[in-house]
């Protein structure tokens, strides 16, 4: 299969100025010389093919960010090749930007004040989209959606699940290779996180088109992805599918307890009484979560040992989620 991206041992490094405290120090840094060199990307390998939808994930501070704006053309790797479509995005920002689309959270690119339909329009225009395919991409979208009560809607009277409907709508408007995702269904509901997610699977499988995707939010890289790249201090410390994940953590189950007494006070105890059996503990307002690894402990002796001390009201068994998953994989244990 043909590669539509390919990294090559791409680094990204950035002159940041050692700044000073006080009054005195900001003075000084306007005419300081006195930098440091921070390395954002460090020598990353990556090929994409075309259609895939990868999952690319990190946390804050990671790389992501740097890595997705070199990929736009946005920015130039310090070395290293980098190819978006057989062509190197940074040489021909034009061209590249013709051939992806980009929809970054809630930052819109359609015209607040105007109809929908007005911005695409403008798309149509600025992307040189002929007639029949522009034709045929609405058509499309309303065997998808129901574009018809959004299209004559002015943006700034949309819903935010609305606004960003419609962001991923004009994002392949002119069937881009490639389509970036950073955060699509950020303050979403449930449903319409479920709407948005159905929408891009089958954008994907109608026009074959690639997606990187950038998300925190777990269920959209297990609803849409096969495959994770996970990034971490400029490094890649994963690429490969989610399944493999799974069955290379298989040996995790979470158990999950409702405690009769007060879940935090509860949740601290644990983690000094179950401290013996290496477990992870993680609780919210109602439930605590105990990540339990099979191979080391079982679940039974370990809800024994909890029944020992503290009354539970209800309690679950759970298969280790993708969340999970990628918090062990920051903390060293995994192999591609």
């Amino acid at each position: 299969m043909n590669n539509i991206i390919e990294l090559k041992n791409v680094t990204k490094e950035f002159k940041v100025l050692n700044r000073h405290e006080g009054l005195k120090g900001c003075i000084k840094d306007l005419f300081s010389r006195d930098y440091k060199i921070v390395r954002a990307v460090d020598n990353i390998d990556l090929e994409v093919t075309q259609g895939e939808i990868i999952g690319f994930l990190g946390q804050n501070g990671a790389g992501k960010s740097t890595t997705i704006k070199m990929m736009t053309g946005v920015l130039e790797p310090s070395s290293g090749n980098l190819i978006i479509n057989n062509r190197i995005p940074y040489t021909d920002r034009t061209k590249n930007s013709q051939e992806i689309g980009v929809v970054f959270g809630q930052r819109t690119q359609l015209w607040w004040s105007l109809p929908l339909v007005e911005s695409f329009k403008l798309l149509k225009d600025i992307y040189q989209i002929s007639d029949e395919n522009y034709n045929e991409m609405l058509e499309l979208y309303g065997s998808m959606v129901d574009i018809e009560t959004l299209l004559h809607k002015p943006v700034r009277q949309m819903s935010l699940g609305q606004r960003t409907l419609s962001d991923i709508l004009a994002a392949f408007l002119h069937n881009p290779k490639v389509v970036f995702l950073d955060e699509p269904t950020i303050g979403l509901d449930v449903a319409m996180k479920s709407k948005i997610r159905e929408l891009i699977l089958e954008l994907n499988r109608k026009k074959n088109t690639t997606v990187i995707l950038t998300s925190h939010d777990m269920g959209d890289v297990d609803a849409l992805c096969q495959r994770i790249v996970i990034i971490d201090k400029g490094n890649l410390l994963y690429d490969n599918e989610i399944s493999h994940l799974k069955h290379f953590f298989g040996i995790y189950r979470t158990l999950k307890i409702r405690p009769r007494e007060n879940v935090i006070e509860v949740a601290n105890k644990l983690k000094d009484e179950l401290y013996a059996f290496e477990v992870s503990i993680t609780n919210d307002d109602t439930w605590i979560s105990i990540l339990v690894n099979e191979e080391k402990n079982r679940i039974m002796k370990v809800l024994e040992a909890v029944q020992e001390t503290h009354a539970i009201k209800d309690m679950q068994l759970k298969e280790i989620s993708t969340e999970d998953v990628i918090k062990k994989i920051y903390e060293g244990g995994v192999r591609n």
